[in-house]
């Protein structure tokens, strides 16, 4: 990955803007990562990447709690623990 500096970036913004079609490039200030610049490309990547997990994570919730109402109390007693041993056992 390419760094510049803030001042580079805005020296050589079209250059930043080149660079950035072909790699994510770290615009740094005082010495600390300030930004990223990436390609259009590289960001919708990104954006389908959070997007896919924010709804594998809702999907988990609610398969979550549809598995709490429906387990029996003898099973909403079982520590990981015994989970663990039964499974082991099965396999």
């Amino acid at each position: 990955m390419v760094k510049m500096t803030s001042a580079e970036a805005q020296n050589r913004f079209g250059q930043l803007i080149d660079t950035a079609q072909r790699e994510p490039v770290a615009i740094t200030r005082h010495g600390r990562t300030a930004a990223f610049v990436v390609s259009p490309q590289d960001m919708e990547e990104l954006l389908d990447i959070r997007r896919r997990r924010s709804k594998a994570v809702a999907d988990f919730d609610a398969w979550s709690k549809k598995a709490k109402e429906r387990a029996t109390p003898a099973a909403a007693r079982l520590t990981d623990e015994e989970v663990n041993r039964m499974v082991h056992e099965l396999r």
